[in-house]
């Protein structure tokens, strides 16, 4: 498909007026960036880009990202002139409303198109390298393509990703630099001396530059950067923000305020177009969508039949449960060995399982045996070095399971860095993206590394996310499941976390206990069936704990059943979970009448009170201060995590 430059230009120019009407309308938005990257958008979605939007999830189709989500309105114009989604000019008009699929930032399953929500800066590139790695590792042959700004260049998270991509030489990927110079508070050399062009040839990145306004030379960019093989491409497009606002343009007086009305007249005069008419296109540029997407439908139907369909069944529970390997009551385990174990057994069922550690495989115990591993220019392996990168891993992981075809990317690193995480995290929540996160060496029993090591509100914090589903497992067996569980879970990102130090493996685990949050796991003291039925619950003291302080609190529950006490622990892996399950199943594992409650965990006592029933018969073993250094034995002692001690609390309320 042939098309002039005068062609380009044309449809460049009602894509500013369209993306100046739906600012300008909405009162809110960003019209800089889309005025400056009309011109390139156009020619490469003209010219370059394959996707058919009569199948907008077809797996063969490139990937475009909007790493500065705040140029969505280009993102929509795009969209409603190919046709895509069935966007309809009525909603752009609905841009940044309520219910409309017009997002102020692009959002993923709101709008088909949208491959990732993107909007901290940064974000959209780094996934962008993880569903380039996908592509990569399903052999789909398709480019993924990035639009980027200087804000994204700023953020550290750039740094990680794009050093990683061009240290693995992960080709097929192309980022486009607007390089505009200005950020909200004036132009970047207030905070910027950088020099792009070197920094990403020392990362081993190819990089072409070229003038963003001129198509010629836009075109001759895109060319060589999509023929490239080797190595990732960084396309430098030197652009005007608010290209063509005649007062505004080139200044940050553009970049996140609407025009108004003076200005967008100013710019439809400027663009030879009519400043009386909003919301108009002409059906020439309509023509040119619809020709280009004659040719990518040809394309697609072309890939299918050599391709066929990359989908990737999932394994059901029970086949998962017999997977996994056995650990016998008795036996010391720590859980992070455990959780080796476990995904080692599942990866030869789940194929699309991808990622790996910051640097931490080892320690982590995150490595699939026998699986391989990623390598500049090899990407058959399955498991990933990421290097010291906790920001980038973890965006990275959710390109990997956002691209489809049954990948499921993970990630891992101590549970004290998961704050480096949280960003993408929080995105994969928002996403409903079941993305993996393990996170070991999961409280102060770190112990000699002492308290930037030691994690005390990080638990607590989790929790609270949103669509975050966590596991923290008592013992080898519950980690296991746990797995099976994160598995199952496509709703959303499950983080499970792990010990460094041995703990028991506990007789009485149960996989539908893990798969419901939480479960009876101890009972004593009562003498029979009658003694039950005759209101003893009421003077039962409940233990609710989590993780490696499960086998703590029945230790301090038998000691208060040698005083003729009645027990009973709850392991509780996952409050989320058990949360959700119906008021039936969790009063018969927390009976309202079992007032006595006892809650450990080596961690912030944040979060817990939700379980207490009143403070007069209920007491907090946990920690609510930054740890030490010292062997975990000692800090357990120095930190009341003893058996004796937790006893000594339960006795007050017995």
């Amino acid at each position: 498909m042939n098309v002039t430059q005068e062609q380009l230009a044309t449809t460049a120019n009602e894509i500013r007026a369209l993306c100046a009407d739906m600012v300008d309308k909405a009162n809110s938005g960003h019209p800089g960036a889309p005025l400056g990257m009309a011109d390139v958008a156009t020619l490469l979605w003209l010219k370059y880009f394959n996707f058919d939007v009569k199948d907008p999830g077809w797996m063969g189709r490139d990937r475009l990202v909007f790493s500065g989500g705040h140029a969505s309105s280009l993102a929509y114009a795009l969209f409603h002139l190919a046709g895509v989604g069935g966007l309809t000019m009525d909603e752009l008009k609905s841009f940044r409303q309520f219910g409309s699929r017009c997002a102020g930032h692009p959002e993923r399953g709101v709008m088909p198109g949208v491959e990732v929500t993107t909007g901290p800066l940064g974000q959209g590139m780094a996934m962008g390298v993880g569903l380039a790695l996908a592509a990569k590792k399903l052999a789909t042959g398709n480019k993924t393509f990035v639009f980027c700004g200087d804000g994204d260049m700023q953020e550290g998270i750039s740094h990680e990703a794009c050093s990683w991509a061009g240290a693995m030489k992960l080709d097929d990927l192309v980022m486009i630099y607007d390089s505009n110079g200005i950020t909200i508070e004036g132009a970047t050399d207030l905070a910027m001396a950088d020099d792009t062009k070197k920094r990403f040839e020392s990362y081993g990145w190819k990089v072409f530059a070229c003038d963003g306004h001129d198509f010629a030379d836009i075109d001759k960019a895109l060319k060589r950067a999509i023929r490239t093989k080797g190595a990732p491409v960084l396309v430098i497009a030197k652009t005007v923000i608010g290209k063509f606002a005649p007062t505004k343009g080139g200044s940050a007086a553009c970049h996140g305020a609407p025009l108004g009305a003076e200005e967008t007249r100013g710019l439809k005069l400027a663009l030879g177009l009519d400043p009386e008419k909003s919301f108009a296109v002409s059906d020439s540029v309509y023509a040119l969508f619809a020709g280009r997407a004659a040719v990518c439908r040809r394309l697609a139907n072309k890939w299918r039949r050599a391709h066929g369909k990359c989908e990737g069944a999932m394994p059901d529970a029970g086949t998962m449960v017999k997977a996994l390997p056995k650990f016998e009551p008795g036996k010391s385990v720590a859980t992070r060995s455990a959780n080796e174990e476990a995904m080692s057994a599942l990866a030869p069922l789940v194929p699309g399982l991808v990622g790996g550690s910051a640097d931490l495989g080892p320690s982590n115990k995150t490595v699939m045996k026998g699986l391989g591993f990623v390598s500049p220019g090899d990407f058959a392996g399955r498991n990933i070095h990421y290097g010291i990168r906790e920001l980038a891993m973890t965006a990275m992981a959710n390109g990997l399971t956002a691209f489809g075809g049954g990948v499921r990317g993970y990630g891992a690193t101590f549970f004290v860095f998961s704050d480096y995480c949280r960003p993408a995290i929080r995105l994969a929540a928002i996403m409903e993206l079941p993305s993996i996160f393990v996170f070991s060496h999961d409280s102060f029993y770190v112990g000699e590394d002492g308290p930037t090591h030691e994690p005390i509100e990080q638990l607590a914090a989790m929790r609270t996310m949103l669509g975050v589903l966590t596991f923290r497992p008592c013992d080898a067996n519950e980690t296991a499941y746990a797995w099976v569980e994160a598995i199952r879970n496509t709703q959303g990102p499950t983080c499970i976390l792990t010990t460094r130090q041995s703990v028991p493996v506990l007789p009485g685990t149960s996989y539908e206990g893990v798969a419901r949050g939480a479960y009876v796991i101890y009972e004593g003291g009562y003498q029979n069936e009658v003694v039950k039925q005759q209101g003893t619950r009421e003077r039962t003291v409940l233990f609710i704990a989590s993780g490696s302080e499960v086998a703590l609190a029945i230790e301090a529950a038998k000691l208060l059943e040698k005083d003729g006490k009645l027990v009973r622990v709850v392991s509780m892996p996952s409050q989320e979970r058990f949360l959700k399950q119906d008021m039936v199943y969790r009063d018969s594992v927390i009976p309202p009448e079992m007032k006595k409650r006892v809650v450990v965990e080596a961690a912030s006592r944040f979060g817990w009170d939700r379980f207490r029933l009143d403070f007069s018969t209920t007491r907090f073993v946990t920690i609510d201060h930054y740890g030490a250094s010292a062997p975990y034995k000692v800090l357990a002692e120095q930190f009341g995590f003893t058996p004796e001690k937790v006893y000594r609390i339960a006795k007050e309320i017995a």
